[in-house]
């Protein structure tokens, strides 16, 4: 049986480039041209006509223009997904784009393999929603979607006021702890929240093909299908949704956006780790309300410990129960350097719950090579002190399960982790 291309409808008032663009997709074995419109009108017609997958949309048209023609197209073709064309990549074009239905954006001229590459990209992202109309014929790749958990899973952010304190090789690598101690069974999200400069995908050594942007001009039909097909699956077992793929986009996701994915998440996965960016945003504010725990990242210096003391107050000010919040001390030096946790512990008032020693060497090559210190050396004391985190957060938010998950992990580990003391007495 033949697979069916990709159907693809070029709009775009220039002859030139409807001929160009014809004449790159022309050797594409997947990939079909199915009609050309010269006019916004006239591409909504062709749309319902011939309901391609794709359409490539330019921008600017006399009449009616890319925008008006792309939400027309959306609400009468909803599987057709606009891929939008410009000679400018201003924020403001792109933005507006994405709230008219694009999924994503080419800056004329753009080479045959940056076409390609988009159209196929989109495309798949969308395979979930083409299934489920039958209207149309589904590729033979789709995605799974993830189970509804059998209760409501936590979310855990990892947040510092303070910047290069290590939260995102923590949040990564809490993600993976968490993974493990929950095998086979267990599921985790990993959400990269620092939506303008993440570097989530980068410590995964992940392909940024999918991002939390492609869920925005759908979050009012926002499901657990929906959000699966934004995601991208590490080898570890946790899923990760990124942050989008350029900085200007981050101004679509709104905290109301970012609060209404959290929870969908929180119904399909055990647990959700978020990595944030250092700024008490509206968004980050909104992201560390829903949290059922927050690790407040530090470091053993006089600048980290001052502002974490600040964050302290302010969480004191939203009313947020002090057991919201594990400290956790990041490079601490074990040859005597810096601030003791003793002494941040009396400074801040609040227990510390790990203390994850100084490897600059270590957590360097990790970060390089994309390859988390979980899937490393598991002696490492690094991974060792990340690990011993995550068990202390299931123990806590999770009780008899949470001790329970510990013994089954503890079981297949021989390499001998220190025991753990509770967190909150």
């Amino acid at each position: 049986m033949t697979e069916e291309k990709i159907r693809v409808l070029i709009v775009d008032d220039i002859t030139e480039t409807r001929e160009n663009l014809k004449k790159l997709l022309y050797f594409e074995t997947d990939i079909e041209v199915v009609a050309a419109a010269t006019s916004g009108e006239e591409g909504i017609e062709l749309a319902k006509q011939y309901q391609p997958h794709i359409v490539l949309m330019d921008i600017n048209m006399p009449g009616m223009d890319g925008i008006t023609a792309s939400e027309a197209i959306t609400q009468e073709v909803p599987f057709a997904q606009v891929i939008m064309m410009s000679v400018q990549s201003e924020a403001d074009y792109l933005r507006r784009s994405m709230l008219a239905g694009a999924r994503d954006f080419l800056t004329k001229p753009f080479t045959s393999d940056e076409l390609i590459s988009t159209i196929r990209r989109v495309y798949e992202m969308a395979a979930t929603r083409r299934i489920a109309m039958p209207q149309v014929a589904g590729p033979t790749v789709q995605t799974v979607p993830t189970e509804p958990a059998s209760q409501p899973g936590k979310i855990i952010t990892v947040f510092s006021p303070k910047g290069g304190v290590g939260c995102s090789i923590i949040a990564v690598n809490l993600a993976l702890a968490l993974q493990k101690i929950l095998e086979p069974d267990g599921k985790v999200a990993l959400v990269d929240a620092s939506l303008q400069f993440g570097d989530v995908g980068v410590m995964l050594n992940l392909q940024p093909t999918r991002s939390v942007a492609d869920l925005t001009t759908q979050i009012e039909e926002l499901d657990a299908y929906l959000i699966e097909t934004a995601m991208i699956p590490h080898q570890s077992g946790v899923r990760t949704l990124l942050a989008p793929p350029r900085p200007e986009m981050a101004d679509m996701i709104t905290p109301d956006y970012m609060k209404a994915i959290l929870e969908e998440l929180r119904f399909s996965f055990d647990y959700v780790v978020v990595d944030t960016w250092t700024a008490l945003h509206d968004l980050v504010l909104q992201v560390l309300d829903i949290s059922d725990r927050i690790v407040l990242v530090t470091i053993p210096d006089v600048p980290s410990i001052k502002n974490a003391r600040l964050f302290f107050d302010v969480t004191e000010a939203l009313e947020y129960p002090p057991d919201k919040l594990v400290l956790v001390v990041n490079q601490v030096d074990r040859r005597g350097g810096g601030i003791s946790a003793k002494l941040i512990e009396e400074n801040l008032q609040h227990p510390v719950a790990a203390q994850i020693p100084l490897d600059d060497r270590t957590a360097l090559t990790s970060i390089n090579q994309g390859v988390p210190l979980l899937l490393g050396d598991k002696r490492n004391p690094l991974a060792q002190a990340i690990f011993k985190l995550g068990e202390v957060l299931i123990k806590d938010l999770g009780e008899e399960e949470g001790e329970k998950a510990i013994a089954q992990a503890e079981s297949k580990e021989t390499h001998g982790r220190v025991r753990l003391g509770r967190l909150f007495r």
